[in-house]
This record gives structure tokens, C-alpha cells and sequence, in this order.
């Protein structure tokens, strides 16, 4: 599939379950003789992967399943859990069985609050990811991790029923049988999520993070009396302003979440447009890039109403607003 319609700003890296009990030979998996030499396959790309993630500012989301040596829950049940088939119980709480391998580690513990506690299956299921997600402004999820036709299929289908865009890494994602996993990944590109790779994922990253041009911002009209105007639109056409700072030059300055902004200053000749915005997401860089190809700047990088700004004009003269919400000249 295309990664192109995807936003990396709004995407989060899900990694589930990367632990020795599922992927270490010594962890319960390996100790009641299961392949782990298959399961472990995932780890090189998955640190590849997960770097070029922190690196980029891609959230990576981390489950740690977790259980009990007691479970009265699951000892009410009548017929035998999927732990009766293993050697011990998985991931005690508190044992090395539990904890990340070795190579992702450190990787685990850059953002340690993105760790998610789950004592079943799904990453969703009684855990605070969703609210995670939701707050991180995530809508484009990649899920990669163990095991494929547990955990991960939970976790994917839960992440579906919840309207996230669902896309699984397919050479970070493993299991116990392949013939399994095959059956699995099928059903999973007709009904669940698109399949794509580590390599495609990085690409795209690589390519969102150059600098350009995230959304249309506004466009600033000139005005006789912004007072006049801005109760034109908001009364007669039911515009809502948008918060913001006053311009850096200190002009009277009203936005509007429709797209237009206004501002005191409409000159003879019927001149009323100032300028038209664009957020961008790295300010600093396009600032670089057009000084490189000898574009005209109005304004240097300066703090502006809704971030670090740049006034450049396009070939034909208009002024466009470049900014970076979030970031300061400071």
C-alpha cells in the first residue's frame, strides 16, 4: 500500500509485547518448545524502526502483558485457559520472563510513560491506550510485535472497531506457526488493516520529514474597520474567531476558524489582501531551503500568532506566512 495519504504527525508505533517470555528461548514460550528463533526474527527491524520513530517524533507505544501467579478471574472459568497449554505462566509480574529484551530495552525506556500495563490479549482491553492515543492526536495507527494470531490480531481488531486507520508492519509482526500467521494476514488486509513493511515506513517518515507544507492556515484580508467587520462575519455569517496572539507589527488582528483572518489597514485601489498562511512543520528548515533557492523573504523567523514564522513572497509577489505551531525563536 501507499503511506502517502497518511499523516506521520498523527500516527503512533505500537510495539506489543516485544518480552522474553515470548520472544527469548529461555522465556515460557522457548521453554515449553515453541520456535523463538521465528518470533525473534522481528527484533533487528524492529529496532530500526522504532529508532527512526523517536527520532522523527512518531510516538512508539509500548504493551507489557503482565500476569499473576494467582488469577481468580481466570480460575472461575470450567474449561482450560491458553496458559494451561505452557510450561508456566507467562510474564509474572516482577520476573525477567517479564521484561523487554535486551536489544530494546533502552529503546523502552526514552519515554517511559508510554508503556502501557495489559493482563489480557488486546492492548485496549482495561488499559489506558485509547485515551493515550486520543490525546497524542493519533489517528493512523502501525501496529508491529508478538504474537501474531493472539495479541497483535487483538489488538489490531480492537484498534479497528475504534475507527483508527489500522496498518500492520508485516516484517515486524510474528508468531508461533506460520501456516497460522499466512491465514491470519489475509483475513486482516480484507477487513481489518492494510499490510505494509519496516522499509516502506521509514521512507515515508524520511519523506515527512523534509520540510513542507502540513495545511492551509488563513488568509488575511485588509479591512476599513475591523470592528465593523468582524461583526459582519461573525453575526451575519456565523464565523467563530479563532484564539490568537496579536501580529508581531502589534495591528488590530482577528482569525477565523472558517479560514480568513482580518486586519485593520485596506489601502486605495481596493488592495485587501495581506497575506496568505501555511502551517509547515519544520520552519527552520524551509527557512533554509528557500534562502537556498534565493526566495525574497518580507520576514525573518520570529515568534508570530500561532508560532515560529517566516513572510516570504511567492513568484508573483503575494506575501505567504510560513509558521511552526509550537516552536519559539527562543
Amino acid at each position: 500500500m501507499s503511506l502517502d495519504q497518511l499523516e506521520a504527525r498523527k500516527s503512533a508505533l505500537l510495539v506489543i509485547d516485544l518480552q522474553n517470555a515470548f520472544i527469548h528461548e529461555k522465556g515460557t514460550l522457548g521453554v515449553s518448545g515453541l520456535d523463538t528463533k521465528r518470533l525473534a526474527t522481528i527484533v533487528s527491524p524492529l529496532q530500526k524502526l522504532i529508532k527512526r520513530c523517536q527520532d522523527a517524533g512518531v510516538p512508539v507505544i509500548w504493551t507489557k502483558q503482565e500476569h499473576f501467579a494467582t488469577d481468580h478471574s481466570r480460575a472461575r472459568k470450567k474449561l482450560a485457559g491458553h496458559t494451561s497449554k505452557r510450561k508456566q505462566v507467562s510474564a509474572l509480574a516482577g520476573s525477567w520472563d517479564e521484561e523487554f529484551v535486551d536489544e530494546l530495552k533502552p529503546l523502552s525506556e526514552v519515554n517511559p510513560e508510554f508503556v502501557i500495563r495489559k493482563h489480557r490479549f488486546g492492548a485496549f482491553y482495561e488499559t489506558r491506550l485509547e485515551m493515550m492515543l486520543r490525546m497524542l492526536g493519533v489517528q493512523h495507527l502501525f501496529v508491529t510485535g508478538a504474537t501474531t494470531n493472539a495479541c497483535v490480531e487483538t489488538s489490531i481488531r480492537e484498534a479497528y472497531l475504534r475507527d483508527f486507520d489500522v496498518i500492520a508492519v508485516d516484517d515486524c509482526i510474528s508468531g508461533v506457526n506460520g501456516e497460522w500467521e499466512e491465514t491470519a494476514k489475509k483475513v486482516w488486509g480484507h477487513y481489518l488493516c492494510e499490510l505494509s513493511d519496516s522499509k516502506s515506513m521509514i521512507e515515508w517518515i524520511d519523506s515527512q520529514s523534509a520540510p513542507r507544507v502540513l495545511e492551509y492556515g488563513h488568509q488575511l484580508i485588509l479591512v476599513d474597520d475591523i470592528d465593523t467587520s468582524v461583526k459582519f462575519y461573525t453575526e451575519q455569517l456565523g464565523f467563530t474567531i479563532r484564539p490568537a496572539k496579536p501580529l508581531a507589527d502589534g495591528r488590530a488582528f482577528t482569525a477565523f476558524h472558517q479560514g480568513i483572518a482580518l486586519t485593520q489597514g485596506r489601502e486605495g485601489g481596493h488592495r485587501q489582501l495581506d497575506h496568505i498562511a501555511f502551517e509547515v512543520n519544520d520552519v527552520r528548515a524551509m527557512s533554509q531551503k528557500l534562502k537556498a533557492a534565493g526566495v525574497k523573504f518580507f520576514n525573518e523567523l520570529h515568534d508570530g500568532p500561532y508560532g515560529l514564522t517566516i513572510y516570504i513572497a511567492d513568484p508573483d509577489g503575494t506575501k505567504v506566512e510560513l509558521y511552526q505551531v509550537g516552536a519559539t525563536a527562543s
